[in-house]
């Protein structure tokens, strides 16, 4: 049992053998594959019964991936008993991406797809899944076919176990050392301890989150990969399993190194949200009372030289620095009071609580 630095978050790592068994690998689709049967009978109008499991699947040009990754879902969810919908969300793919999901959708009542007009990111693309889904539960997950649907009924097990929050950890990541594995290995411990969110493998899409967390955060930026981090305030717990991570057989990655400089500047807005996001004067105005102290301090002592002393200032860089700093601290005092006054702003109009409640007992009064 791994515990985060916040109270209100307990982490469990669950060891499951046969991690690296082979996967059964199927033919190729094309776009003339048909749905099995077994699908026409489970794939009756959602409207039916309530929707238990919603899985947001992002893409970008997976024209080659689309439907044998259909094909692998609808195996995955034949051993899943209560009622699912697949979203699909086409990131403003050029290729033909959107026609095979059109045909799909037309053989398959359980598929969603939302179409972007332009390539918007995959942080868009989960919000506009998570908006869309109608699940208790919603799983995200990549259609590269790097991501095992087969896993999916293990993440549901932990959520039915009571957690808030399901991260799959690639234990036997198929990807290249330098440049996807080691800023990987970089980049999750730092986050780690920024956030006080103990996970693995931050980067992994195959997570499973309760309706309730994700439908409580706006995310922006390159924000899709914090949301553990981000959901952390409201006393979530938290479970990570290992997942299977196959090797990509189609196109190309739609990542490089220049993604390390967006998430370690995404990792300051997350660490900021979740300590002062409604206190912003205890940052400003820290580093702005450092700063008038130091230029103060200074200011005097240059003083003293000057008057008892007789010595010169005009050469001396340090008048300058004094000054600067109090400067500073005047104009970092000022950002958190304008902080202060927009936080207010952004709770009282929209009338959001700055609490969670998970649930209340007890009669009304």
């Amino acid at each position: 049992m791994l515990t985060a630095e916040n109270p209100h978050i307990s982490q469990d790592i669950v060891k499951r053998s046969g991690i690296s068994k082979k996967y059964q690998e199927y033919p190729s689709a094309t776009s003339k594959d048909t749905i099995p049967e077994n699908v026409a009978e489970s794939s009756n109008d959602t409207s039916e019964k309530s929707i238990y499991v919603s899985i947001v699947i992002p893409l970008l040009n997976e024209e080659e991936s689309i439907n044998l990754l259909h094909k692998r879902l609808t195996e995955a969810l034949s051993n899943v008993e209560k009622k699912c919908e697949i979203i699909f969300i086409d990131d403003g793919s050029t290729d033909t991406s959107f026609k095979k999901l059109k045909a799909l959708q037309e053989q398959d009542s359980r598929i969603h797809v939302i179409r972007f007009r332009r390539n918007f990111g995959q942080t868009a693309a989960f919000s506009a899944g998570f908006n869309k889904a109608r699940g208790d539960v919603v799983i995200t997950m990549d259609a590269d076919l790097q991501n095992d649907p087969n896993d999916i009924p293990l993440l549901l097990e932990k959520i039915d176990e009571g957690y808030d929050v399901v991260s799959g950890w690639r234990v036997d990541r198929q990807d290249t050392f330098i440049t996807r594995k080691l800023p990987s290995i970089i980049a999750n411990s730092l986050i780690s301890k920024m956030t006080g969110v103990n996970l693995h493998d931050y980067g992994c899409s195959l997570k499973a989150y309760r309706s309730d967390v994700v439908k409580n955060i706006n995310l922006y930026g390159e924000m899709h990969r914090f949301i553990p981090a981000l959901a952390s305030w409201m006393g979530i717990q938290v479970a990570e399993v290992p997942v299977n991570h196959f090797a990509r057989k189609f196109g190309k990655s739609k990542y490089g190194l220049g993604r390390i400089v967006k998430v370690f500047l995404d990792l300051l807005t997350v660490k900021f949200l979740l300590h002062y996001a409604t206190r912003p004067i205890q940052v400003f105005g820290f580093l702005g009372l450092l700063s008038l102290i130091g230029g103060t301090v200074l200011g005097i002592y240059l003083s003293v030289l000057r008057l008892f002393f007789e010595q010169g200032l005009r050469d001396r860089p340090a008048l300058l620095l004094a000054i600067l700093l109090v400067v500073l601290g005047v104009q970092f005092v000022t950002m958190g009071l304008i902080g202060e006054m927009i936080t207010r702003t952004y709770y009282e109009a929209q009338n959001k609580p700055i609490y969670a409640i998970k649930e209340v007992l007890g009669k009304e009064s």
